[in-house]
């Protein structure tokens, strides 16, 4: 053995480290934490390990070393554990090694962060193999346990010994890991360089679970489940669309799957959705066609809903209308037990009990539901034909939809619905005397806020004194005058690519002044009619 002048003990013919030590201090600024965690896979005899736990360690910070010494089987093995204990000591930081192959090893620590406090890696350094299998591995394995902002360092990717491109060079290994988290991660490293360096932009997902371990609301996270959250549009709400859904991703944490059922839109609008919406490795966005026969195209888009429940591809969503603006984590509605109930839905702060044509008795909104789709879908036969005879229903799909599920609904929080607020939630009835504690909690801390009403509304409802503020929704030519929330939705708006300078543009103007003369037209034929009876 040869001790340096510090009492190291280094073989110095095997010094594949030193020429690294400049370029990995200049990604130390990069590393946030202020008692930094290494993972090291490939120690040796712990030269790497002993400038990462003295530079960027120091006192607070610690390493975990993997490597299978042979399985202390043989003298060399034995040795080089030895030495790695020897160094790592004299260092005088906190440290553990695991003696094992990297596999087994690895497992071994991703079963003990699952139930750490502050669980993860802030560097990372991949130097086991040089199979490109085992290189692979090693990357995947160990990118479940770097946090955000993880430097990750994969050893000889220049390496000249085999061919680059053969399964016993790392190179492919690493490339194909690189392949497959494309979008998670920076460069860092130059063309030129013998090792690939990446700073990595994604969460920390372990994945899985050990038996026995309590890791409370993270059990959704680790089976990868998620919330299923879906639309119905036509290129009318196209632009209420995009701050509904970017209302959702700015407060709702976990994996989200939103799908759009296509009521018409172009693929010019699909492209500005698309584009407006903000990317998250965690989000994922899908445009669904109607099933043949649909209801939206016979009768509305607003029957469209119903044509959902055919087709999203899961066993369970979160319906919104788009004319929504998300203020809480839906992850809070959306494990909502709906006790063996088809449907869970909060009630119609208009009508809650009802009114003449569906008879007296609970009654929801249908602006927000959350769908057991498997129950529902034993009765969707049913459903289809009642909406299809429902030609005179006054609200349309949502007197069908409480009349097919009378009973079979599961009343959810107002909060989760806030409709009519700064209007008709002020005006008091009997009806909403009965919910009176819900509609005060739905006002003073709403979750979900749903602009009832129409988009613009007729001259009638905007002069009838006895509804004041009247009902219209914030992108309409008459605004949402009285409603706490108008503003905010035109914040939401205003942060979305393309869309800042919408409200003071030009053509928003020209719409108003049309949708205006619209009214007014409607007013006057209503108005002739009258007189000429």
């Amino acid at each position: 053995m040869n001790a340096d002048n510090k009492g190291f003990l280094f073989t110095p013919t095997q010094d594949w480290f030193t020429f690294n030590v400049e370029t990995w201090r200049s990604f130390f600024p990069l590393v946030e934490s202020k008692a930094p965690r290494v993972l090291e896979i490939g120690s040796w005899e712990g030269r790497s390990a002993v400038f990462l736990l003295t530079e960027l360690c120091k006192a607070d910070g610690e390493i975990v070393c993997v490597d299978h010494f042979d399985l202390l089987r043989t003298q060399a093995g034995r040795e080089r554990y030895s030495k790695i204990t020897h160094n790592l000591t004299l260092t005088g930081g906190r440290f553990r090694i695991k003696d094992q192959f990297s596999f087994p090893a690895l497992m071994e620590v991703l079963a003990e962060e699952i139930s750490a406090v502050e669980p993860g890696f802030d560097w990372v350094y991949v130097d086991g193999s040089h199979e490109a299998d085992d290189t692979f591995l090693d990357g995947e394995l160990a990118w479940r346990l770097g946090r955000k902002g993880a430097i990750f360092i994969f050893d000889d990717y220049d390496w000249e010994t085999q061919p680059k491109d053969s399964r016993h060079h790392p190179k492919r290994g690493i490339d194909a890991f690189l392949a497959l988290h494309e979008g998670e991660y920076r460069k860092l490293s130059d063309a030129d360089q013998y090792q690939m360096i990446i700073q990595k932009t994604s969460d920390m997902r372990i994945g899985f679970l050990v038996r026995g371990e309590v890791v409370g609301g993270e059990i959704d996270h680790a089976f990868g489940y998620g919330a299923n959250v879906a639309y119905a549009v036509d290129k009318s709400y196209v632009m209420p669309l995009l701050v509904s859904i970017r209302s959702l991703l700015a407060v709702s944490a976990g994996r989200i799957t939103v799908y759009i059922l296509d009521c018409g839109l172009s693929e010019k609008d699909k492209s500005s959705i698309v584009n407006a919406i903000p990317t998250r490795e965690d989000f994922t966005l899908t445009f669904l066609d109607p099933p043949g026969g649909n209801l939206a195209q016979a009768k509305g888009a607003t029957w469209a809903k119903v044509d959902l429940i055919s087709s999203v591809p899961a066993e369970r969503v979160l319906y919104l209308d788009a004319d929504t603006l998300i203020l809480e984590n839906i992850q809070g509605l959306w494990h909502t037990d709906l006790r063996g109930k088809a449907l869970g839905a909060a009630v119609d702060v208009g009508y809650p009990s009802g009114h003449g044509e569906v008879g007296e008795g609970r009654y929801f909104n249908a602006g927000v539901l959350l769908m057991d789709l498997t129950s529902i879908r034993r009765r969707l036969p049913e459903l289809k034909e009642l909406s299809k005879g429902a030609e005179h229903a006054h609200f349309a799909d949502q007197d069908a939809l409480n009349l097919h599920f009378r009973g079979d609904w599961e009343e959810i929080p107002l909060r989760w619905n806030a409709q009519g607020l700064g209007t008709y939630v002020e005006n008091s009835s009997p009806d909403r005397e009965r919910i009176k504690h819900q509609l005060e909690d739905m006002k003073g801390r709403p979750a979900i806020v749903h602009f009832t009403g129409p988009t613009n509304p007729d001259v009638e409802l905007v002069l009838n004194p006895w509804v004041q503020p009247y009902t219209a929704k914030p992108w309409g030519y008459a605004g949402a005058p009285g409603h706490p929330f108008a503003a905010a939705w035109w914040e939401v708006l205003q942060e979305l690519p393309g869309w800042g300078d919408f409200r003071s543009s030009r053509a928003f103007e020209e719409f108003k002044k049309e949708e205006i003369e619209k009214a007014l037209g409607r007013a006057r034929a209503k108005f002739e009619d009258a007189v000429s009876m």
